[in-house]
């Protein structure tokens, strides 16, 4: 009854984070209701009861902060001065606004609202359809959280001991570019040169100047990266340095933040912190009575005597995150999933590392999904198309995306050599 009441939750769309809650309510009432709660309220402390946790509600100020303070026009004019003279420029400065944001804020929701407001309405005025730029604008978002630094990353070491989040970080480089190569690719080849017209290219000086204007945002994440690939410092002590940071250039350097702005920006990131805890947390006594119910042994025994290959596997892994990815947010799925399927991936000889690109990299699709993508509510909120229009506009960067998630899959060079070259 229990996995009844969560199902039956999901299904009617109610949060995640209460689905879970209502059923935990229900096994404690079944039982021993004052022992039940004591465990259920321990777990999901011990849940939260971590201080690398710490590194999210930082990363989402630092987002915040950076938002506020400009650095977000300055990415797109450095991006525009690399890449706005291809094909479909606008465009593809979209896509490598990006990548260079995805090194900031490291969230694929932060990416599509902070980059959105700018780029839909723009690249409609050049002749792009507005539903066109807003599936472009959420399927480059996703590149965000495969890019250090990264939240879902983060949150996947915690889940997992012995991964560690260097390596992560490290395997997450390649192929957050090599996403970003082939939706420019299909870009360059979908649009019609007489379709838009495309901003003039930048002269010398305006080049040197956008180009200069981005290095001070650009340092940012080589302090916070390199700091915790040389093991200065840890990702939490890491995130801390991005809020000052940003903090410092938006008060003293740019000075586009107001001291009587902080106030708001920072009960803005204290509250979509405290949505990823409170699913972190409840998920937490959710595995704890998946565990009390032998639920992952019956499902590793049932995997290990039904799948005889490690290609069988990974595509069965592919399919139920997809799946799973319609429905659910990527790191309530992690939570729930991760833990379950972990060791079944160790067991079949993949790469932790690697399966854990994997996992992240198709629960980061999962947000440009329908009916339930969080990117892709968030650039309809922008575009105000309607999600049918919306969704119709998404669904050929998505095929792009599945190709770059089975290129990953199967080849795992792509994701692994780079974390062995430097040791990890």
């Amino acid at each position: 009854m229990v996995y009844i009441i969560l199902v039956a939750g999901l299904v009617f769309g109610v949060p995640i984070a209460v689905a879970i809650m209502a059923a935990l309510l229900y096994f404690m009432a079944m039982g021993d209701l004052p022992y039940h709660i004591r465990i259920v309220a321990s777990e999901m402390f011990k849940g939260m009861n971590s201080y690398p946790l710490l590194a999210i509600p930082l990363f989402v100020l630092a987002g915040e902060l950076m938002n506020e303070s400009g650095i977000t026009r300055r990415i797109i004019a450095f991006a525009n001065a690399l890449v706005g003279g291809m094909r479909g420029g606008l465009a593809q400065v979209n896509i490598w606004a990006s990548v260079i944001f995805a090194g900031l804020s490291g969230s694929a929701v932060a990416d599509t609202s902070a980059l959105g407001r700018v780029f839909i309405p723009e690249m409609e005025r050049h002749g792009y359809s507005r539903a066109y730029a807003a599936a472009l604008t959420a399927a480059s978002s996703v590149i965000g959280p495969i890019i250090p630094p990264s939240i879902p990353v983060i949150i996947y070491a915690l889940i997992v001991s012995g991964v560690s989040v260097p390596a992560l970080f490290l395997a997450g480089i390649v192929p957050g570019l090599l996403l970003a190569g082939f939706l420019s690719v299909y870009v360059a080849f979908s649009i019609s040169p007489g379709q838009i017209s495309d901003a003039p290219e930048l002269s010398g000086p305006n080049r040197r100047a956008a180009l200069l204007g981005g290095l001070l945002p650009l340092l940012m994440p080589v302090f916070v990266v390199g700091s915790i690939l040389l093991g200065v410092v840890t990702p939490t002590e890491a995130a801390s340095f991005a809020v000052a940071y940003a903090l410092i250039v938006g008060l003293f350097v740019y000075r586009k933040i107001k001291p009587a702005a902080l106030p708001r920006i920072f009960s803005e990131a204290m509250r979509d912190s405290a949505v990823i805890l409170i699913i972190i947390s409840v998920v937490a006594a959710g595995n704890w009575l998946l565990t009390y119910n032998r639920v992952p042994n019956m499902l590793t025994d049932w995997v290990i005597g039904s799948v005889d290959s490690k290609t069988a596997f990974l595509f069965a892994v592919i399919i139920l995150f997809l799946f799973v990815g319609l429905f659910l947010e990527g790191i309530a799925a992690m939570l729930v999933l991760v833990p379950i399927l972990h060791p079944i991936a160790v067991s079949m000889g993949v790469d932790p590392v690697h399966f854990g690109i994997i996992v992240i990299f198709n629960l980061m699709i999962g947000l440009i999904t329908p009916p339930m993508g969080l990117c892709l509510f968030v650039a309809e909120g922008i575009a105000g198309v309607g999600m049918a229009r919306l969704s119709r506009a998404i669904m050929p960067f998505f095929v792009v995306e599945v190709v770059v998630l089975l290129i990953l899959t199967f080849v795992p060079d792509i994701v692994t050599f780079l974390p062995r070259l430097l040791g990890y």
